[in-house]
């Protein structure tokens, strides 16, 4: 890219940007200072010579542990490496690892691949067209104005980043994460443009800007990603691993845990935790403009420019709201019947997220425009515009996720961990369980995490004398989060790809929010266990 793309490409707005699809930009296609260059540079020439190198001598080393557990965690550093460093696109990265998988004869190809079919997948796809209309036709930039325009909320970023990690996290309580991401996503692309709009405007008119690499964008997305995790522990069916860590812990202690049971004992921790992670981004994050000043006047007049609501985005909308309501649907179920009702396990089965989302999104191709020029509401062209790349990314985590359980590696790693710390006390065995389950969770879905680390917690404790209660629980409260790598979690892929949070502001944010909730959580769930008369 030539300098006069690249003062093209820092002219646009985060939504042009978007939706030219160009997700996973090479050095020539940002706008960096000399310094960042250099940085980026180093980075990825680093990760091009170490992923093979730390793969190879890992599989040298006379390790103890079954050839396709040692095969797996060798291929793993591996595409960690790349992951972090980024000398090839992160998807990119993904796919060698599975080729390698392959090639070393792990696992044979269907079985290895099998996972990428994987409904979350599906939800993805889905969610992506949604999100791709949504921009395409203004439905986002309205919704942000719509937010933007709340009494107090639009005078200063901190604000707005703070309301809308709230909205999020309310709506993850009852949604699931991977939905309440990918249905505010483009309400915060919206924000964002609005915002770097207002920053453009401050800076000369023949300054760099790269409308993708600013703090405050940052800052907005990963607030999505990870008020998403935080608010969906606060109910069961919150997010999955509430669902696995209680039924595992009923099981094994015979204590049954309610709905209002779980909130009571969540509400604090989540409260809490929100509010590091607020301080937290800002922090590492600062926004490049505070004081939104004008914005409320800057809101209102552009408000006026959206004029009346074209058919384009009612069509969108209505499909937008069908996909929602059927989202929710299996939640309020839960709320009214219980979880563990036979209603609630048809609901939940049938209306699997997933289909739900293409189902929603093939409703863009039916709802017409205008029947007459059987013009309808999104293109095949359009919609094949969505970022493929997080597709393939996130299906390439939920392989070696299956991998880990399949070949029992993190199991193995687990036990021998425990064994090899003798541990002993409510609080030792507690504090291993969460960090057991924050590692676990930064290369594998929360979902494997909580379905790998907590069967695993829960025979140590008996073991060593102790009521499983709270390491399990605990366990189940960390197997939410690993907020460091795009695989982590669905919500922090779908952030990924909007291009503007860097791999390494992700890793250094979510570094620093995986050591203060796992403080958190140590420190505060077992004196809400004990209120609450569990574990005894």
């Amino acid at each position: 890219m030539d300098e006069s793309d690249r003062r093209d490409s820092g002219s646009r707005s985060v939504t042009d940007v978007l939706l030219s699809g160009s997700t996973y930009r090479g050095l020539g296609e940002q706008v960096l200072s000399p310094a960042e260059e250099r940085f980026e540079k180093g980075r990825r020439t680093v990760g091009l010579v170490l992923a093979p190198l730390i793969s190879i001598v890992f599989l040298l080393l006379p390790i103890q542990l079954e050839p396709a557990q040692h095969k797996l965690a060798a291929v793993l550093l591996g595409v960690i490496v790349l992951w972090v460093c980024e000398p090839v696109p992160i998807p990119v990265g993904g796919l060698l690892g599975v080729a390698a998988i392959v090639m070393l004869g792990v696992l044979p190809p269907d079985e290895v691949l099998a996972p990428f079919g994987s409904s979350t997948v599906f939800t993805f796809i889905g969610a992506f067209i949604l999100a791709q209309a949504m921009l395409r036709h203004g439905l986002a930039r309205r919704f942000a104005f719509t937010i933007l325009s709340l009494p107090g909320v639009g005078r200063s970023s901190g604000r707005v980043i703070a309301a809308f990690g709230v909205v999020t996290a309310l709506l993850s309580a009852v949604v699931s994460n991977t939905a309440t991401v990918a249905m505010l996503l483009p309400t915060a692309v919206g924000i964002l443009a609005v915002i770097a709009d207002l920053v453009r405007a401050k800076l000369p008119a023949d300054a760099p800007f790269d409308p993708l690499r600013l703090r405050v964008g940052v800052a907005l997305m990963l607030v999505l990603a990870y008020g998403a995790s935080v608010g969906g522990l606060l109910t069961p069916i919150g997010s999955p691993p509430n669902l696995i860590g209680r039924g595992l812990i009923e099981e094994a202690t015979g204590e049954r845990i309610t709905f209002l049971q779980w909130m009571a004992m969540a509400a604090p921790v989540c409260a809490l935790m929100f509010v590091i992670l607020v301080v937290v981004l800002l922090l590492l994050n600062r926004p490049e403009i505070g004081k939104l000043t004008g914005v409320e006047e800057y809101v209102a007049a552009e408000r006026a420019k959206l004029g009346r609501i074209s058919r384009a985005e009612k069509n969108t909308l209505v499909a937008f709201g069908v996909t929602v309501a059927l989202w929710v649907t299996p939640g309020f179920v839960a709320l009214f019947a219980g979880n563990d009702s036979p209603v609630y396990d048809v609901i939940s089965e049938r209306l699997d997220e997933g289909i739900v989302a293409v189902f929603g999104a093939a409703l863009l191709f039916l709802l017409p425009t205008d029947w007459k020029k059987r013009q309808f509401t999104l293109t095949w062209t359009e919609a094949s515009r969505i970022d493929w790349g997080t597709v393939v990314l996130f299906g390439t985590g939920i392989i070696f996720g299956s991998l880990l359980a399949d070949t029992e590696l993190a199991q193995t790693i687990g036990t021998a961990a425990a064994s090899g710390l003798g541990l002993s006390s409510t609080v030792a065995i507690t504090v291993f369980a969460i960090v057991l389950a924050v590692v676990v969770s930064e290369t594998t879905s929360n979902t494997a995490s909580a379905a790998v680390v907590v069967p695993i917690v829960i025979p140590i404790a008996v073991a060593a004398g102790i009521n499983p209660f709270v390491p399990a629980i605990a366990a189940t409260f960390a197997a939410s989060f690993g907020f460091m790598l795009p695989v982590s979690t669905p919500q922090n892929a779908i952030v990924y790809g909007s291009g503007a949070v860097p791999i390494t502001k992700m890793i250094r944010s979510g570094a620093v929010f995986d050591v203060a909730g796992a403080i958190l959580i140590a420190l505060l769930l077992p004196l809400m266990v004990a209120a609450l008369g569990f574990g005894g």
